[in-house]
């Protein structure tokens, strides 16, 4: 007789004692992100011998004690380009160069500035060139971004 009853107890009673067990889950604070690149960077003309000084703009959360994702800061430039619109409609052209800048590997301290440095050749073209920047996260997700830069013949 006292079976229904300790059934419906039984079942009242496990979902209480099972959300008394469980702990608060833990906030995981944002970490910081990168994205290229100050004007001034690009808002100019370089000569060929130049190097191009890429400043990444930080934005750290305002929450203490998060931490840097492991990402990677690329930076690369292709051209020459003989107009701007020649630049955006292009998708293979034939005699492009492509200047790399190393890697850079951000560790998220405060206050950082990570910056990338393209070596324009001493023999470029003048032109316009694409910048193209890339911030690649774990799990190879990357985010790009596109600016254009001048490189103006020698003097």
């Amino acid at each position: 007789m006292n079976s229904p009853r300790l059934r419906l107890l039984g079942c009242l009673a496990v979902p209480l004692l099972a959300a008394c067990g469980t702990e608060p889950s833990e906030v995981v604070p944002t970490p910081p992100t990168y994205a290229c690149c100050e004007g001034l960077d690009v808002d100019k003309p370089y000569q060929p011998g130049q190097a191009l000084t890429v400043r990444w703009t930080v934005e750290s959360p305002d929450e203490p004690g998060s931490t840097s994702p492991q990402v990677e800061l690329a930076a690369r430039l292709t051209g020459p380009f003989g107009t701007v619109d020649d630049l955006k409609a292009a998708t293979a052209v034939p005699g492009l160069v492509t200047f790399t800048a190393a890697p850079v590997r951000p560790t998220g301290t405060p206050g950082e500035r990570p910056v990338s440095t393209i070596v324009i050749g001493p023999d470029t073209q003048p032109g316009f060139y694409d910048l193209t920047t890339s911030v690649i996260g774990e799990g190879n997700t990357t985010t790009s971004g596109s600016s254009i830069v001048e490189v103006a013949p020698k003097p």
